[in-house]
């Protein structure tokens, strides 16, 4: 030191030895009042650092005892010297020896003996700055260090642990040699620290572990993984930057990194993903390096693939950048290390740990390339279970992995193992699932690749355990979208495959319930038909008719109201529209055995109830060849007919009332001629006659509705014996319980009248006539004024037939004074009849 400096500092320390014997005094006054003015006297005088340094040296031991003062006025100012000091002296690890033990005691104990938050901040600040101005000479008092970093890191106060893992960073980094020898002491402290509710906090802690294990021993990676692992789902952008960050700098620097690329690879590349710009950028930098920096490293062994490897696949995924060599080698060859985790991960309880995994499970296919082929069963595996959770996301990055499977791995390869999971799916796994993945793969592939097993994924598609099997909507959802890929990918090559697509098609219209699912089914058939050159749905129908119908005729003593074959009819014959009329030959013995007495009753309701939708629209459908005719006979003796036998039990009922539905169809629907109806009328009035006697309404209803329309085609060329045979039965209906039977049947008798024609001898069959309008003059009395003017509109058409006759009874009934209004009415408009009628 200078002679002019000692001299100056020994002038200082003069003007202080006043100030110095009154840090001794009882009053905290005194005491602080001698601080303040130490400090006044010396750094804030601008002392120059050699004096400053004289100076320090001789106050030290003063400053550090204030540090116990009782005061904490007294105490602040002596720390916040101590630190001034040390910034300004030009040699403070002078001072180490005595302000090391001091700061030790007051922060390193087992018991907090600064009680004030704020002072322990500025003592860790101060340690920190002793910690940088001082370096390599802190490091005998290692011991030290580390009792009080253990001690602060977990300190209540927020700051105090953000300082404190601010100054475990410089330690490491300037004691590196001897640092690692007790690194591991700081390790527990730390990962309690790691998940603080202060973002800053836990940033802080994450740098700091990241020193402490990359200075350390390198033993306490395993302790941390999990914790930082965590920390990639932390709702704060800073932290998941941190973790990336360290775990970058963990891959490049690491001493043992080899020893745990495939524990920190998944953190690094699980950022790559983030939503957050700019930490995935900082991922892809950091990956970007390690993978650049292995490459150097390992030279040699990938000479080969250097030179020869750098070409894209030709099914690359659209606007990805491919990963350099370093990366992708790096995953091949710690992917078997990494999947196992990955497929517990998966099926994690935690949302956003499945999510984590899937987006991951992206990422890493996407750097394995060709290589996943080797763990095509366990990616299979982890796929299907993946694909059934209930978060979308999950279930999206699946499906983008699932996509990545079918544009690297050849389809002889996948096509093996996901047919036969689709087949028999494992009871591990939801049905819909392999279907569900074998869509996404199929998306993934190329035309040509595929072209020469479209005849085997068909196959597969259309059997019956596939197709058939699930009624769920997320299957059929599955099973359909397997079709669209087929059809949007390999487009005119589905002509080969086009009667399975469609039979899939089929199949999931039938047993769809959504209305919105069979929307999307045929927009599916059309695009079929596009892929083929057809012109109309109608057209592929009339390709695949007889192929269809042999498909459903295969099984059909076995269908029953729950078989998917009924309602794959209903389907074909309701979609195909005039088509099912070229092919009834075929058509007709399907319905005739599934409509059979003998078979399941709520089949064939069901199967009725089509026909009769069919039939009302025949010039359209059955009738659409005007060929229904040759098929008559087989259609009403054989499938109508016998289901008109009265049979006991309500199910018999209700099939005469489908059946009954379906003879009304056919008989306003236009496929029969009169003639035709005339061939068939002996047999076919007496089960409807019966059907009057129904107990059901509707039956009695359809009944008589039947009657009237058979009279209106045939009445006037049916033999008076066959009338007579009618009219009584209708007659009874007239005292129905059901107001709109009344009606029907009166009608009925009124289309009666009307067909007699000259044929119908009056005189001979007065007996009959008189009968009949001595009832219906009955009814003129009936509470119901809509049914007496009804009646008097049937007797209006009977006046034509016998007006002499119908007077007579009407005058009879008026001479008894009943209903004397209408009966005048009537008599009136007898009256009115010509004089050759009346």
């Amino acid at each position: 030191m200078a002679a002019k400096d000692e001299r100056a500092a020994s002038e200082v320390l003069r003007a202080l030895a006043r100030h110095l014997n009154c840090l001794n005094e009882d009053s905290k006054t005194t005491r602080k009042r001698a601080l303040e003015a130490i400090k006044r006297e010396t750094i804030d005088k601008g002392l120059s650092s050699g004096v400053l340094q004289e100076i320090f040296t001789c106050l030290l031991k003063a400053l550090l005892k204030c540090l116990s003062d009782p005061m904490e006025r007294c105490r602040e100012t002596a720390i916040h010297m101590l630190g001034d000091f040390i910034r300004c002296v030009p040699q403070p690890e002078d001072s180490l020896p005595y302000l090391m033990p001091a700061l030790t005691q007051r922060l390193g104990g087992k018991e907090i003996l600064e009680p004030a938050e704020e002072l322990r901040l500025s003592m860790v600040e101060v340690l920190t700055l002793t910690v940088e101005v001082c370096g390599r000479h802190l490091a005998p008092y290692l011991d030290d260090m580390m009792k009080i970093l253990q001690r602060t890191i977990v300190d209540p106060f927020p700051d105090v642990k953000r300082e404190s893992c601010k100054c475990t960073v410089n330690f490491a980094k300037r004691v590196p040699e001897h640092f690692h020898m007790q690194a591991e002491s700081l390790v527990k402290p730390l990962m309690q620290t790691i998940s603080h509710q202060h973002s800053r906090v836990r940033v802080s802690t994450i740098e700091a572990t990241g020193a402490v294990i990359q200075y350390g021993a390198g033993k306490n990676v395993d302790e941390v993984l999990s914790h930082l692992a965590q920390r990639l789902f932390d709702d704060s952008p800073q932290v998941r930057k941190a973790v990336t960050t360290v775990v970058g700098q963990w891959l490049l620097h690491l001493p043992d990194r080899y020893s745990y690329f495939h524990k920190l690879l998944p953190l690094l590349i699980s950022s790559l993903s983030d939503d957050i710009p700019e930490i995935s950028q900082v991922a892809t930098d950091l990956w970007r390096q390690t993978g650049a920096l292995w490459e150097q490293e390992n030279e040699d062994d990938l000479k080969d693939k250097m030179d020869f490897l750098l070409t894209l696949p030709g099914l690359y995924p659209a606007g990805v950048e491919r990963p350099g060599l370093g990366c992708r080698e790096l995953v091949v060859r710690n992917l078997s290390k990494l999947l196992p985790a990955l497929a517990r991960d998966v099926a994690d309880w935690v949302v956003g740990t499945r999510v984590k995994t899937a987006q991951l499970l992206y990422a890493l296919l996407l750097h394995a390339e060709d290589h996943c082929t080797q763990h095509l069963q366990l990616l299979l595996s982890m796929l299907y279970r993946a694909c059934a959770d209930p978060e979308r996301d999950v279930v999206a990055n699946c499906l983008r992995s699932a996509k990545l499977l079918g544009t690297f791995v050849s389809p002889e390869v996948f096509l093996k193992l996901l047919l036969a999971h689709v087949d028999a799916p494992s009871s591990s796994s939801s049905p819909h699932t392999p279907v569900m993945v074998l869509g996404a793969v199929l998306s993934g592939c190329s035309r040509d690749l595929l072209r020469p097993h479209l005849q085997d994924i068909a196959g597969v598609l259309v059997q019956p355990d596939v197709c058939q099997e699930y009624q769920q909507t997320v299957y059929l959802e599955q099973l359909l979208s397997c079709v669209d890929v087929l059809l949007s990918l390999c487009e005119e090559d589905c002509g080969s495959i086009s009667l399975q697509l469609l039979q899939v098609l089929i199949t999931v219209h039938s047993l769809s319930t959504e209305p919105q699912l069979t929307d999307q089914v045929e927009r599916s058939v059309q695009c079929l038909c596009r892929v083929q050159a057809l012109p109309t749905v109608t057209d592929l129908y009339r390709q695949h008719m007889t192929q269809l119908l042999q498909w459903l005729s295969a099984f059909h003593q076995t269908w029953t109201s729950y078989s998917t074959q009924r309602l794959q009819l209903q389907v074909i014959v309701t979609q195909s529209g005039p088509v099912v009329g070229e092919f009834l030959p075929q058509l007709m013995p399907l319905l005739q055995k599934c409509l059979h007495p003998d078979r399941d009753p709520e089949m064939r309701l069901h199967v009725f109830t089509v026909l009769s939708r069919l039939l009302l629209d025949a010039t359209h459908t059955l009738d659409s060849q005007g060929r229904f005719c040759e098929h008559l006979d087989v259609f009403l003796l054989d499938l109508l007919l016998p289901n008109l036998v009265w049979r006991a039990g309500r199910t018999a009922a209700a099939i005469r009332t489908s059946a009954l539905s379906c003879l009304l169809a056919l008989l306003q629907g236009g496929a029969i001629t009169p003639g035709q109806l005339l061939g068939v009328e002996e047999r076919l009035s007496p089960q409807v006659l019966s059907c009057l006697e129904e107990d059901s309404q509707l039956s009695r209803l359809l009944a008589c509705q039947s009657l009237s329309t058979l009279l209106k085609l045939t009445g006037a060329s049916l033999h008076a014996d066959a009338l007579n045979k009618l009219y009584p039965e209708v007659l009874k209906r007239l005292d129905d319980s059901s107001e709109e039977v009344r009606g029907v049947a009166l009608s009925t008798l009124g289309q009666w009248l009307a067909t007699l024609g000259k044929d119908y001898n009056t005189q001979l069959y007065s007996q009959h006539l008189e009968f009949l309008f001595q009832q219906l003059l009955l009814h003129l009395d009936d509470p119901d004024s809509r049914i007496q003017d009804t009646v008097l509109e049937v007797l209006k058409i009977g006046s034509a037939v016998h007006p002499v006759l119908l007077k007579q009874e009407v005058e009879a009934v008026r001479d008894k004074q009943r209903s004397p209004v209408y009966c005048d009415k009537l008599l009136q408009h007898i009256h009115s009849l010509p004089k050759d009628t009346a």
